[in-house]
């Protein structure tokens, strides 16, 4: 429990800080704790309080990409009923290991696609943000790591940090109905998770994302990017360790 209450605390700060990384840091520590599928129930119903928090008590008008976010939870839809089944097949190990691979296809696409390119916003295609739907989806019902499609596809497009984690916002706050319903279409009844882990939990992401907000004033002045990357590899040596251990 005391594992599991540091995870989320952690992962909570990140995200509040950041606009994604609750489930990159938390999920390998609670795959490392917990059975698979009720890590991800947890996670799924836990995030849901943070972006809530994120969007609604900051007292502050959110600007998120209105939408750019509806295109990314309509590809979400069919994606997360996939997710579901990745969820149903793989144990806690490989699941480990397809959070740390995800990560670093995202970094990698991420370095590749900035080569030599002029950091201004990027005009996306049609299919640009259903594709990064259907990724995020698969990955909120199978891992609950769905940030890295959707980072790379904001920061594609060069949206600021703020609107950026607004929009992290309101993409997760979908997907926190999405996955849910995707999980009791599919009669997935183990990943409800005990309510000793609830109240556990709770108190823990909201203290989390209390403080991250002071990150996030700091991380707007300057070195948001670096601080993303470092998130996200922190995340692989996470996974990594999980997985060895």
């Amino acid at each position: 429990m005391l594992l599991v209450a540091i995870a989320l605390l952690c992962g909570a700060a990140l995200q509040s800080a950041t606009g994604f990384g609750f489930s990159l840091l938390a999920a390998p520590l609670l795959f490392a704790a917990l059975d698979p599928q009720p890590a991800v129930g947890l996670l799924v119903g836990l995030g849901l309080v943070i972006n809530v928090m994120t969007l609604g008590t900051e007292r502050r008008r959110p600007r998120p990409l209105v939408r750019e976010a509806a295109a990314i939870l309509v590809g979400a839809v069919p994606g997360a009923l996939l997710g579901v089944l990745v969820l149903r097949s793989l144990d806690a190990v490989a699941l480990q290991v397809l959070v740390s691979v995800g990560v670093v296809a995202a970094l990698a696409a991420r370095w590749w696609s900035s080569r030599g390119a002029p950091r201004v916003p990027a005009t996306p295609r049609l299919w640009t943000g259903p594709l990064a739907g259907v990724l995020a989806g698969g990955l909120a019902t199978s891992t609950t790591t769905s940030g890295p499609p959707l980072l790379l596809y904001l920061l594609g497009r060069g949206v600021q940090p703020a609107v950026m984690r607004d929009t992290l916002s309101l993409c997760f706050l979908g997907m926190g109905f999405i996955g849910p319903a995707a999980l009791l279409v599919t009669r997935s009844s183990e990943a409800v998770p005990d309510l000793q882990l609830v109240a556990v939990g709770l108190p823990a992401v909201v203290v989390g994302h209390i403080a991250g907000r002071y990150g996030f004033v700091r991380l707007q002045r300057g070195g948001y990017e670096t601080a993303v990357t470092a998130l996200l590899l922190g995340s692989v040596v996470a996974g990594l360790a999980g997985t060895l251990g």
